[in-house]
């Protein structure tokens, strides 16, 4: 009798621990998602604003120069989160945006 009771609650243990971990991951997965939207927009942002400091007329502003300085920064912070939350990147889109930030990074640097 006494192992029915014992066969019971952990029956009841097991399936309360397996609708758990399928709720986390559910949650891992949102945040993930989530995580990967952020860099990417980040990244896109970080091109824009390399783009707009290697154009002519804001070469040298020193706001823009430092809002360069800020967005690495928290490209940076946010890298560290994406090496956590890596299952959902896109990694052509990662790419497009790596490339395109390398090629105006080295027209900057040319000038």
């Amino acid at each position: 009798m006494t192992i029915y009771i014992i066969l019971g609650i952990s029956i009841i243990l097991n399936g309360f621990l397996i609708w758990y971990v399928i709720k986390l991951l559910r949650k891992f997965m949102f945040i993930s998602a989530n995580i990967s939207d952020l860099y990417l927009t980040t990244k896109a942002f970080q091109v824009f604003v390399s783009s707009l400091y290697s154009m002519e007329s804001y070469h040298g502003e020193p706001i823009i120069q430092e809002l360069v300085l800020k967005i690495k920064e928290v490209g940076a912070e946010l890298e560290s989160f994406r090496d956590v939350f890596i299952y959902t990147l896109d990694e052509e889109i990662d790419e497009e945006l790596e490339g395109e930030l390398n090629g105006t990074q080295e027209e900057t640097n040319q000038e």
